[in-house]
């Protein structure tokens, strides 16, 4: 409906274009809304504010003559103007049930479209180094990522999902000789432990599966342990595998796959990191001081210059990130969006600048970040700090354990990413209206029990067949039901613009509390069947559009609860 407002009103606008009143070569693009007030109609437009500078009249004046010139239709009841111009559409009621038919035909492709037009688009998320099991903040990168995936190929895009993972360096030789230590027999207390060594029991389980000469078998990599205590390079292979498998795993419980795993090892294999250097240094963005190698940042916009190569001669973390997203451009993906923690805000600045020291065709502010805040975990009021199992932080296979996949997914997607989020785990326990995913689920449950009710008298209804005279939709809950599923091919549309999947969890927990305050107050299943039918297939409509939202979270929509 609100394309249908925006069609009116530009044909208005052009009209008065033509008649002089507005410049001819100036273009207005009237931007529509939704109104907060329904006293004030279904839809808003300023354009008469926006434009009246170039009419060369008061704003009302100019909203009086686009209202005149507005073309007859009826899906519009009437139009008012308010205050010093805005434009006020109510529309009819045929208009506003129209979308039902849309939904019931369309089914799980309402909300669909085809804006990115088949455009390649690079995801990478969760990136682990493969160092310990996967934690909440972890699971909070998955949830993000894989909804914005979901959201991009909702919006006709291309979609890569990618996981970078350091499998060499510092953190993963700490990982071999903390492995290296149990595989002998020893243990944290000991004064030999390594000084920055993995302590968690996951790293017993590492050891044993070590030595017992185990395959384990990962998403990219097969490795067979050599069961030899002192070859750390076997160790490391072996653990760097093992910790990996464990991920994957973790990662198909939370229902997210990936399509690309990238090594940071192979930067070096393949000579790119030192081709990096090398690039930067000819284009005079490096210099020597103190024994290290420097890159001019500040030249790009950074608070001041960076270290790319050590004293020691090793390089500092930001240098193959470079390297790294110059191979994803030059694998054709003009759109990457990083999702990350809050932590690596500096990186951004530091990896666009190296890539624009490169001088290459890549543009400024590529690529694009998605950024999360911290998540704190709670039970019974108490902040829940350490797992049994990684020993000093909650993982995500204890949230998937303690409250399901759906809810650990909702509840990780459902704010701002750069709000903190506390995970309450009583509350994403709980069966009652206080927890958002269960309240949307019920809704969708609840229209398939109807469903089976009217089965029961005899009577099939198919989930996608619209009956019934929708004329007979009288209730303002009726229209205001309408007019809330007609907005969401626009949220989905929003929501992958902005990269913002929360919005979504907010729109599906405002539908279900519209159908459960409907539903308690109107009975569907009434003795007059033109009625039934047509609040069925309002019901038929409402289900549909829950479930196609829940599909975009990675949550299911069941039947039955």
């Amino acid at each position: 409906m609100k394309d249908t407002v925006t069609e009116l009103l530009s044909s208005a606008l052009a009209t008065l274009q033509s008649e002089g009143t507005l410049p001819a070569e100036q273009t207005f693009s009237p931007q529509v809304g939704n109104t907060k007030d329904k006293s004030h109609g279904d839809y808003a437009c300023n354009i008469a504010l926006v434009a009246a500078k170039a009419a060369g009249c008061p704003p009302r004046q100019l909203a009086e003559a686009l209202v005149e010139r507005l073309p007859q239709s009826r899906a519009v009841d009437k139009v008012e103007i308010a205050g010093p111009g805005f434009i006020n559409f109510f529309m009819s009621t045929a208009s506003a049930f129209s979308v039902v038919e849309t939904i019931l035909e369309q089914a799980s492709e309402y909300g669909r479209n085809q804006n990115g037009k088949g455009e390649s688009v690079q995801v990478e998320f969760v990136s682990a180094n493969p160092t310990g099991p996967l934690h909440v903040g972890h699971g909070r990168g998955a949830a993000i990522g894989d909804c914005l995936c979901r959201l991009l190929e909702a919006n006709g895009y291309n979609v890569t999902r990618e996981f970078y993972y350091n499998d060499a360096g510092a953190q993963i030789n700490n990982l071999a000789l903390s492995v290296q230590a149990r595989v002998k027999g020893l243990t944290p207390d000991d004064s030999s432990w390594p000084a920055d060594g993995y302590r968690g029991d996951y790293i017993v389980d590492v050891a044993r599966a070590y030595l017992a000469g185990d395959t384990v078998t990962a998403d990219d990599r097969e490795v067979t342990a050599k069961a030899d205590a002192d070859d750390l390079d076997a160790i490391r292979e072996f653990a760097v595998a093992y910790l990996r498998r464990e991920q994957d795993l973790d990662l198909k419980a939370f229902g997210v796959e990936f399509d690309v795993y990238f090594l940071e090892s192979s930067l070096y294999q393949e000579g790119k990191v030192e081709a990096t250097v090398e690039r930067l240094t000819a284009n005079g963005y490096t210099y020597e001081q103190d024994g290290a190698l420097w890159l001019r940042t500040t030249e790009f916009g950074d608070d001041k210059d960076r270290v790319m190569r050590k004293k020691d001669g090793g390089y500092t973390y930001f240098l193959p990130d470079v390297a790294y997203h110059l191979d994803k451009w030059q694998r054709g993906f003009t759109t990457v969006i990083n999702e990350q923690g809050a932590d690596h805000h500096s990186t951004v600045t530091r990896v666009r600048a190296g890539l624009q020291a490169l001088k290459s065709d890549i543009p400024q502010g590529w690529p694009d970040y998605v950024l999360h805040q911290m998540v704190m975990v709670t039970r019974s009021g108490q902040e829940v700090k350490i797992s049994k199992r990684a020993g000093s932080y909650v993982t995500l296979r204890d949230l998937i354990d303690e409250v399901g996949r759906d809810a650990t997914r909702f509840f990780l997607a459902a704010r701002r990413v750069d709000s903190q989020l506390t995970f309450d785990i009583d509350l994403a326990r709980s069966q009652t209206n206080e927890n958002p995913v269960y309240y949307i689920q019920y809704a969708h449950a609840r229209i398939c029990s109807v469903l089976r009710k009217l089965a029961a008298e005899g009577v099939e209804r198919g989930w996608n067949q619209c009956q019934g005279d929708l004329a007979r939709l009288t209730l303002d809950e009726e229209k205001e039901l309408a007019n809330q599923l007609a907005r969401y091919p626009e949220l989905i549309a929003n929501s992958t613009a902005t990269r913002e999947p929360h919005h979504l969890t907010h729109y599906l927990r405002d539908l279900a509390g519209q159908f459960h305050t409907y539903y308690n107050a109107h009975k569907a299943l009434v003795e007059d069947v033109e009625l039934r039918d047509a609040r069925l297939s309002l019901y038929l409509a409402i289900r549909q559009v829950i479930a196609n939202g829940l599909e975009l979270l990675g949550v299911s929509a069941p039947e039955e609860m």
